[in-house]
């Protein structure tokens, strides 16, 4: 399994709140919902993110509120895998519930600059800055995760899982 795109760049606690302000909480409609994400640090990210791109942070990304939106969210947008230095550990396992590959790797996180293509291969763990050729290692994602992010999530990959017995 693999990603690859443009980077989208932010820096240390980018919270749930930014990613998706709370104001917009009372939509219902998915789509409508991920028009708002990172508005409030980056105007242009919905309008510039295409389906593939990446988003590298640094520090205790998706901090704040347990909101399963937030990585939804961004998700939603066609983003294919979060980097960053660290999750806040509810972000990590919501992520993973809702089918949105995540990687650590505090080296990546601070040296990817936003622009650069990337590519990242979840079964090595190898992250790839194609525009500087640089290398990095994350932890690979074990085949059960695998499974629940290629499922789209952890309810699809159990309900995959019953139809397949």
């Amino acid at each position: 399994m693999k990603a690859r795109g443009s980077v989208f760049k932010y820096g240390d606690n980018v919270d749930t709140d930014v990613i998706i302000p709370a104001r917009y909480l009372n939509i219902a409609d998915p789509v409508e919902l991920a028009t708002h994400c990172m508005e409030d640090i980056d105007t242009e990210f919905v309008k510039n993110v295409k389906k593939g791109d990446i988003m590298v942070a640094t520090k205790n990304f998706g901090c704040g509120s347990s909101r399963e939106h937030a990585p939804q969210v961004i998700r939603d947008n066609g983003i294919s895998c979060v980097i960053a230095s660290s999750f806040a550990r509810i972000f990590y396992r919501s992520s993973i519930n809702i089918g949105l590959p995540i990687m650590e790797s505090e080296e990546a996180a601070n040296a990817i600059s936003a622009g650069d293509e990337v590519e990242v291969d979840f079964d090595t763990g190898v992250i790839t800055d194609i525009t500087t050729g640089q290398t990095f290692q994350a932890a690979a994602f074990p085949p059960f995760l695998q499974n629940i992010i290629s499922a789209g999530g952890l309810l699809k990959s159990l309900k995959e899982r019953e139809e397949n017995k």
